[in-house]
């Protein structure tokens, strides 16, 4: 039986992938908000769209729920590698995907595909390179005026632009309240990721996240590496480091090299076809 989609999540974030080599589904904008819509589609935070063969490389594409690219996605990326271990298309533990944000590099921890770690590359602070607007610098520590309150922000790109705030509480409230002003501030020309970061030891901290195109996330790969590299930045924890967030548990280890590795679950949830009805209102 051939399938249009399969659906998995990764610590409660959830992806759907559509496989282009045995689908002929039309991915416009608004054909992905529905499919992505919790109440109209199937629901999930997002499509991953692959594999996509260029010789002996595999790339993807990373779909937000509104519509837009993600330039790197590590729930995605992670979710993606097991879809690819389910589906027979790789055979080694260790292997690299082509995304928007730069090739990563994956290893499979275990035989179903349930444990995985992800090379997600080398962080940067340069505001050029996030981008966030202003004279080149690294946005470590600046303000940021949100509803009459100073923020301290730290920016920072892997891949993908994040903004990380250090608070005494942080809360799915608030991160609601406030994720979307920071993300659509005219300062990120390109919108940005949001984490609440709290520091609970040495080696452990909680995020509370507000992704870019998707809104409100239980977890989140790239949020991860995001917020344990901006809190390693400031001297807040050591290079190994627990992150926490209302979905689990991903670990997150920054090496000597600047390379930030990330390991976490993945779990697969179902597989179906579209309704004819369905598939009319997106071909």
């Amino acid at each position: 039986m051939s399938y249009n989609y399969f659906k998995y999540h990764a610590l409660g974030n959830d992806y759907i992938v559509i496989d282009p080599n045995n689908s002929g589904i039309n991915l416009n904008t608004e054909n992905i908000k529905l499919i992505c819509h919790r109440n109209f589609g199937i629901g999930s935070d997002g499509i991953l769209y692959g594999p996509i063969f260029n010789e002996k490389e595999i790339g993807l594409k990373i779909l937000n729920p509104d519509g837009s690219e993600a330039e790197k996605s590590g729930n995605g990326i992670r979710i993606f590698s097991k879809y690819l271990l389910d589906a027979g298309y790789i055979k080694d533990r260790k292997f690299s995907l082509n995304t928007l944000g730069g090739k990563v590099a994956v290893e499979v921890l275990d035989a179903k595909g349930q444990l995985i770690k992800v090379d997600m590359g080398v962080v940067t602070f340069l505001s050029n390179e996030i981008p966030v607007d202003g004279k080149p610098r690294e946005v470590i520590n600046e303000v940021l005026e949100i509803d009459n309150k100073n923020l301290k922000i730290t920016c920072l790109s892997i891949g993908n632009p994040h903004c990380v705030i250090p608070m005494v509480e942080i809360s799915e409230d608030i991160v609601k309240l406030i994720g979307p002003e920071i993300e659509n501030n005219p300062i990120f020309p390109n919108r940005i990721n949001v984490q609440l970061l709290k520091v609970l030891d040495r080696n452990n901290i909680q995020i509370e996240i507000w992704e870019r195109g998707a809104g409100y996330t239980l977890a989140s790969g790239s949020s991860s590496c995001a917020a344990a590299s901006a809190a390693f930045k400031l001297g807040l924890v050591d290079n190994e480091i627990k992150v926490h967030m209302p979905g689990g548990v991903i670990e997150v280890d920054i090496k000597n090299d600047g390379h930030v590795l990330m390991t976490g679950s993945v779990n697969s949830v179902s597989k179906g076809v579209f309704t004819e009805e369905f598939w009319m209102d997106i071909t």
